[in-house]
């Protein structure tokens, strides 16, 4: 049997950007998405800092590890604030939500 050997791959999100940037349409549809990158990021920063795999995220949810790979994923799944309240709690945090009048 051949010996299968992992070689990662390098990613940088800000060379990602430099270049999709350029692309049509891009801009409008990342923009689009922007306040479910900010939660996919802040969960991300969390389960980083609680020093937890996706998998430990899942057991302590009562789920599974690609339910919990879909709650980190941008605009893929638009998961409800009681599943982000309890993703929240696994990672060893509190979800605060603020609404946030806008200035005209």
């Amino acid at each position: 049997m051949a010996e299968l050997k992992f070689h990662p791959i390098r990613h940088s999100h800000k060379e990602f950007l430099a270049k999709a940037t350029t692309r049509k349409g891009f801009v409008e549809a990342y923009d689009a998405l922007s306040l479910e990158y900010q939660v996919a990021n802040q969960m991300l920063k969390a389960r980083t800092r609680a020093g937890l795999t996706q998998s430990a995220v899942a057991e302590r949810m009562g789920t599974t590890k690609s339910a919990v790979s879909r709650l980190e994923s941008a605009g893929k799944h638009a998961p409800s604030l009681e599943t982000i309240k309890r993703y929240a709690q696994a990672v060893g945090c509190e979800l605060q939500v603020k609404l946030i009048q806008k200035i005209t």
